[in-house]
C-alpha cells in the first residue's frame, strides 16, 4: 500500500483542496476560517476542514478519493485532525454513517451549543442529517 501522510494544509496551499473537490464532483468545499487536513499520495487523496466554533470544533467536508476509500484513510485523518485538541469536535452527518463515525469515538446526539443546534435544524430540513460529537481526552 503506499506511504499516506496526514498533515495540515499551508495556507498558500488551500487552493489545492478546492482543486481536489473539483475533480471529484464534490459539493465541498474548503473554508477560510478552518484547519485544512488532508491526506496525501504524492497528490491529496483525502479532505477534511475543522471550524471553530462555539467552543469547539466543527469537523466539515470529510471526502475521501473514491478510488482510495476502505482503506483507513478517513480514520486515519480524522485522529490526525483531532489529536491535539482538548475542546469537543462535532459533526453532521447521514444517519447511515453513525457507524463509521462511532467507530471513531463519536457519540450520537451530543449535546450542541446553540450556533450547531441551529445550523442542525437548517440542514435536516433537506436532507436526513444527524448529530456527532467527539470529546477529547
Amino acid at each position: 500500500m503506499p506511504n499516506t501522510q496526514y498533515t495540515l494544509l499551508d495556507e498558500p496551499l488551500w487552493p489545492l483542496m478546492n482543486k481536489f473537490y473539483r475533480a471529484h464532483q464534490s459539493s465541498m468545499k474548503a473554508v477560510r476560517d478552518a484547519q485544512l487536513w488532508v491526506a496525501r499520495r504524492e497528490e491529496i487523496v483525502a479532505a477534511l476542514c475543522l471550524r471553530p466554533v462555539a467552543d469547539g470544533h466543527w469537523l466539515t467536508g470529510l471526502f475521501v478519493a473514491p478510488r482510495c476509500r476502505e482503506q483507513g484513510i478517513a480514520a486515519a485523518l480524522i485522529a490526525e485532525a483531532v489529536k491535539d485538541l482538548e475542546e469537543p469536535v462535532w459533526l453532521f452527518c447521514h444517519p447511515d454513517l453513525r457507524g463509521f463515525y462511532e467507530r471513531r469515538g463519536f457519540m450520537f446526539d451530543p449535546p450542541l451549543p446553540y450556533a450547531m443546534a441551529e445550523r442542525l435544524s437548517r440542514y435536516a430540513r433537506s436532507k436526513p442529517m444527524i448529530a456527532m460529537g467527539l470529546q477529547p481526552g
